[in-house]
Formats: C-alpha cells, structure tokens, sequence
C-alpha cells in the first residue's frame, strides 16, 4: 500500500493512517496488530488506558521495532511530574521497546498544571525515551498553551474527527501551527458508515464506506486511526489506492453536523482516569 507521511519538527515521519487499538480484548487486539503489520501497516496507536500494551508488546517482538511508528498515551491521572516519568516508563517494558515514537496527554486535565506535564515530557524526550511529544483532545485554546510553555515541540494534537464532526476551527488551528491532526474515531464509532452520502460514493467508487472516509481523511491532511476487531477490515481499511474527485470530497465536507460521538463538552470528573478528588 502507498500512504503518504508528514514530517513531524523532529524529522521524524508519521505514516498519514494509523491503527487504532482502543476497546479490543486481548485476543482481538492481537489478531489485528497482527494482520495490520502483515498487511503494510507501519503506525500503531496505542495508550496505557487501553490496557494492551503488553500483548502489542508481544506481537512486536515478532516484527522489526525499526519499521512502526509506535505512540502511546499517558492517562490524565498521571499528569504531575513524577508520575508521567513512571507512566512511561512502565509503557516502555509493557511494550518491549527502549522507546516511543509519539508520547501523547491522553485528555488535559486542568486539576494538574500543564507546565509540570510538559517538563516531564521535556525529560522522557531528553532521556531518549520519546521521540515526538504531542496531546489528544486539546482545544485550541489548550494546545495553544501548551505551544507557548512546551520546550519540546508539539507534534500531534489527536482529536475526534470525522465526517459528522470537523471542528473546523480546531482543525485550522492545529494546520496553522504545524501541529498533525490525528483523527480518534474517524469512522464515529461505526455511526457514520451508514451516511446517505457515503453510502452513494461507496456505490460509486465501488469501494467500502470506511475506504471512502479514510480516504476524504487524508486528503484533508488529517491522519485517521481506525481500528477494527476484523482482520478483512483492517486489510481493507489500509487499500487507499484511489482518488475522490473534488465536487465529492466537498459533499463529503457538507455533511458536518457537529455531532461528537465521545468528545462532548463536559467531563465525567468521577471518572477514574481523570483521578480528580473533591
């Protein structure tokens, strides 16, 4: 398969599609990083939060570490300084690696300073142990922040992105400030798939639904993570191999309605992963 790549301010290049790896079981996740790899896939996705990095761990062992680009995520509740440093640290051995491609804040959390985050970051990237420093669901006006404060570059801001939710603001933002977007959920959690509209440019490219977001995807420049429990999808979902014409990448734009399916504007703060007491 040919995929295009961005190049990151570290020189690095992040392969423009991606797997995602959230929500599998154990088996699952294995089979699918499995056949991704075997299929031409050369970025995985993963975060502690996800609680896979040791069976990715143990698929990787089996395939040249050299060739991935491999992210993974540290949970809000591990934003202060010395629990970031442990975080990935315990990634690393969870994973078999001496290192991360991508080190990413899995969601801001606004009862730990950002500054703290970020020196953790600055250290782990120092050290070696990270190559590439970025966020994931950072607004604009976050990530803006985080730009001004970080002594490290930062490369990614990975949000909800997808036909029925552009943010084209956010978006904007990101591009003007060679930030790469990666897209979580770029099929909406399977919801878009059934899109009056993609399901005609489907018919008409004689292509998959999801082939036809991932495809409208990279030609916005945005870097889609799909993730999928079945090997034929994962297969399918990395044959990007045409083009869609302008008039239908438009209609494809149209189709925003600002709906999110998990990024909504309130937080859950019991929730265990922000570790946020009263």
């Amino acid at each position: 398969m040919s995929i295009p790549t961005h190049t990151l301010p570290s020189g690095d290049e992040l392969p423009a599609l991606g797997l995602g790896t959230y929500g599998l079981d154990d088996e699952q996740t294995a089979e699918s990083v499995r056949t991704a790899l075997d299929a031409g896939y050369t970025h995985i996705d993963t975060a502690e939060g996800y609680r896979n990095e040791d069976v990715i761990g143990d698929v990787l062992a089996e395939y040249d570490r050299d060739g991935v680009f491999l992210t993974s995520k540290v949970l809000p509740k591990h934003l202060d300084y010395e629990s970031v440093i442990r975080s990935c640290e315990a990634s690393l051995d969870r994973l078999g690696t001496d290192h991360l491609d991508l080190f990413l804040i899995h969601w801001p959390n606004p009862a730990i300073s950002l500054r703290e985050t970020l020196q953790a970051m600055a250290a782990l990237h120092d050290r070696g142990l990270v190559r590439n420093v970025g966020v994931s669901n950072f607004s604009a006006y976050q990530l803006s922040c985080a730009h001004y404060i970080s002594e490290v570059p930062i490369a990614v801001n990975q949000i909800e992105f997808h036909p029925w939710f552009q943010r084209p603001d956010l978006v904007e933002y990101c591009q003007k400030s060679d930030t790469v977007v990666e897209a979580a959920a770029p099929l909406a959690r399977t919801d878009v798939l059934d899109d009056a509209v993609v399901r005609e440019l489907a018919e008409k490219y004689d292509r998959s639904s999801a082939q036809i977001i991932l495809r409208w995807a990279i030609d916005r420049d945005i870097v889609p993570l799909p993730r999928s429990s079945s090997p034929e999808h994962v297969r399918n979902n990395a044959d990007l191999d045409f083009s869609l014409d302008e008039e239908d990448r438009q209609r494809l734009d149209d189709r925003d309605r600002d709906e999110p399916v998990y990024d909504f504007p309130a937080r859950d703060w019991t929730s265990d992963v922000y570790g946020i007491t009263q």
